[in-house]
């Protein structure tokens, strides 16, 4: 004979008793995490701040050397053409005639041209250098500042988990003890209107005549209905389910 894995409720009166006291857990939950307010998201936007900064840092390093390297490779070849214009004018001491001494002369002036076109590269690569490490300490600087700014916020996070943690770990225990009595149609129903509510209310009272989560007005024999417990009853406007008002008050 089967037995089954969990004990489930099985009148509608256990089944909104169990309800109403999971949603009493998950609300003081919700209350707990409120408490840390925008904090962990700002945590998380400035910790990918920071990454972003990060591999900026490494791109602008990455074509600082590349400059460098440039500018390191033009002086060689400079060096080159300069040691090339002294082997060809030694050449020209010992030339046999003028068509000789005249290929030797437009060597000699190839070599110098490209040693001002290496000298104007250089320059230009120096420069762009000099901007590249304006914008590198620019960005090390911001990359410092929101380092700054995530070392506190973090301290301030920590503190408030800190304080609010072991009553949170409590709660979730209690949350998925309280599940456990819960059919699964009924868990799958309950997850999705608290995941659609900004106030995270699956499970909401009635109030003054009207639905504690949309505050649209109830029908009186809406509401007998809602009071006698013989069924599960939701609000036509937001879907979410409606218990006496007693029954969330403690």
């Amino acid at each position: 004979m089967a037995t089954k894995s969990k004990a489930k409720t099985s009148t509608v009166a256990e089944k909104l008793d169990a309800l109403i006291n999971l949603q009493r857990i998950d609300s003081e939950i919700d209350r707990l995490l409120t408490v840390r307010g925008e904090l962990p998201l700002e945590v998380e936007d400035l910790e990918d701040e920071l990454q972003g900064l990060e591999t900026r840092i490494a791109n602008i390093n990455a074509e600082l050397e590349e400059i460098e390297t440039e500018i390191t490779e033009r002086k060689l070849a400079q060096k080159e053409s300069q040691t090339a214009i002294i082997s060809y004018k030694e050449k020209q001491k010992n030339v046999r005639n003028n068509r000789e001494y005249e290929s030797l002369s437009k060597e000699i002036e190839f070599q110098e041209l490209e040693i001002q076109l290496h000298e104007k590269k250089s320059k230009e690569a120096a420069y762009r250098a000099e901007k590249k490490r304006e914008v590198f300490d620019e960005t090390k600087a911001k990359y410092e500042l929101r380092k700054g700014d995530l070392d506190v916020k973090q301290k301030e996070l920590e503190e408030i988990v800190a304080e609010t943690q072991k009553d949170e770990d409590k709660l979730r225990k209690e949350s998925e003890k309280a599940k456990k009595a819960i059919d699964d149609h009924l868990m799958v129903a309950y997850n999705r209107l608290r995941s659609s509510a900004k106030n995270g209310l699956a499970v909401v009272p009635i109030d003054r005549d009207s639905c504690g989560g949309c505050f649209n007005r109830i029908p009186p024999q809406r509401q007998l209905d809602i009071m006698q417990r013989k069924k599960i009853i939701v609000c036509e406007h937001c879907g979410r389910i409606l218990v006496p008002a007693e029954e969330t008050a403690e």
